[in-house]
């Protein structure tokens, strides 16, 4: 049987050279398949042309049988562009240069040379193809091959950073009730201002109602000491937040919060985004002392009080009024309203004692109902936030098995020139709600990270496993 076989779907189209045939099938195994190797992997009818059939035109002047009409002016117009010299297959390109025709392993090597050899440079994927086209090469699939090495790549995927479109989808913690959840974080350190050079910020999350102390040091037993006091001001809350820095998690801080029966919350590593109330109330306050201290920045520490005055009686969008309004159920007075006689200054400063206490009761009254219509707004406001939040961001999932690279965020500190911020593979043991990832290693215990810092690691083979049901989220222990 000759290469003409009807089995094979293919008949003689006129004369072709036996000996041409012979060299050909020699060099490739079998006259039963010429150029068997060239192939398009695209399923649909468009791709279904092979190499291999203009091969066997060229070089046996074999067809392949069976095709329609339309079929047929598509191969007639496309087998113009290549030609058999023996015993290659060579293509005229769009730009006028010949290059050989490719197939199989021999196209993975070039490819992979003209990407990771020395002069290779381990470019991008559109790159690397060009590469290939200049030193003379071509195969149908060679985009798609490319952009498969470089996803493949080792050394690439240990490069550039994490980017906002690599986030984890936005999950708000719902409060209930005031007072419930409070965020707890350190400011500083700060030019010394009377021995202070710290500012211990908490807030509540509802109502975003802050409290911030002034302290010398950033230790546990100024902590305990602060939170005793906000429990008497305003009662156990339901649980605390805040980061794992070593003046939260240590026995003494653990104590006070079974004392009290408080739930402490911690957030992922290298994530603030967790406890972002506290860290967006940090923002401001931090904003106005920069912007009332002036060039005496040493003392900033009296005017802390005044920046907690006006961050408290600051409109705020969440909840649609004031902290100051939502805790006391009326709005602050503040003296400019005496020194240029507004309306209240005016009619209602002197009142009487049973009328000011009169119209007293009827605000208290209207509390609860203001409490719920700022709970409404702020459900209404997260929603919105979330939404667009999500419509920015890359839609990734991780499932149990899958392996991944971590973004080592230490050296955003410590940074190391020409050194990789990406560690590991590590492989995903559990996937948390709310984003968290739970990740096994060689050599250590398994550690928890928060889904931003990850991205997947296509260097070998990935189990793949589906997510089990997801549980509540475990209390840190």
């Amino acid at each position: 049987m000759g290469v003409g076989d009807c089995q094979h779907g293919l008949y003689k189209a006129g004369m072709g050279s036996s000996r041409v045939l012979s060299d050909f099938a020699e060099k490739y195994g079998s006259k039963n398949r010429v150029l068997a190797g060239f192939g398009i992997g695209g399923k649909s009818g468009k791709e279904k042309l092979v190499l291999r059939d203009f091969a066997n035109y060229h070089a046996g002047n074999f067809i392949v049988k069976g095709m329609s009409s339309q079929q047929k002016n598509k191969f007639f117009k496309d087998v113009k562009h290549y030609f058999w010299d023996d015993p290659f297959l060579f293509k005229i390109c769009a730009d006028q240069v010949i290059r050989r025709c490719v197939h199989g392993k021999e196209a993975l090597d070039i490819l992979e040379a003209c990407h990771n050899r020395p002069t290779g440079g381990h470019h991008g994927a559109n790159l690397t193809a060009k590469k290939v086209f200049d030193v003379g090469f071509f195969w149908p699939t060679i985009y798609k091959d490319a952009h498969e090495l470089v996803k493949n790549c080792d050394s690439c995927q240990r490069q550039g950073k994490f980017l906002q479109r690599d986030e984890m989808p936005q999950n708000s913690i719902q409060v209930c009730e005031i007072f419930d959840v409070w965020g707890i974080d350190f400011m500083g350190p700060f030019p010394s201002s009377k021995g202070n050079r710290f500012i211990l910020v908490a807030v509540d999350y509802l109502s975003k109602w802050v409290e911030a102390k002034a302290l010398t040091t950033n230790d546990a037993r100024v902590v305990c000491k602060f939170l005793k006091s906000l429990f008497a001001r305003f009662g156990a809350p339901r649980a605390i937040i805040s980061d794992r820095g070593t003046h939260f998690c240590n026995d003494q801080f653990a104590k006070v919060m079974l004392k009290y029966e408080v739930i402490h919350r911690l957030s992922t590593a290298y994530h603030p985004q967790t406890s972002g109330q506290v860290e967006v109330s940090n923002r401001g306050l931090k904003r106005i002392i920069e912007r009332t201290v002036g060039e005496n920045r040493a003392s900033w520490s009296d005017k802390l009080d005044d920046a907690l005055w006006a961050f408290r009686t600051a409109y705020k969008t969440p909840i649609g009024c004031t902290p100051y309004k939502l805790v006391y159920g009326k709005a602050c007075h503040l003296p400019i309203e005496l020194e240029h006689k507004a309306y209240w200054a005016l009619k209602h400063a002197n009142f009487d004692l049973k009328t000011a206490g009169d119209q007293r009761k009827v605000q208290l009254n209207e509390l609860n109902e203001l409490r719920d219509q700022a709970y409404e707004n702020y459900l209404i406001y997260k929603e919105k936030t979330k939404r667009i939040h999500d419509a920015k961001i890359k839609n990734r999932v991780f499932n149990v098995g899958d392996q991944v690279l971590l973004f080592n965020s230490r050296l955003k500190i410590f940074s190391g020139k020409l050194k990789s911020h990406w560690s590991g593979p590590f492989t995903i043991v559990q996937v948390f709600p709310y984003g968290t990832v739970e990740l096994s290693q060689n050599s250590g215990p398994n550690f928890k990270v928060n889904g931003h810092r990850l991205k997947h690691y296509f260097g070998g083979d990935v189990p793949t496993k589906d997510i089990p049901d997801l549980q509540t989220f475990p209390k840190d222990n």
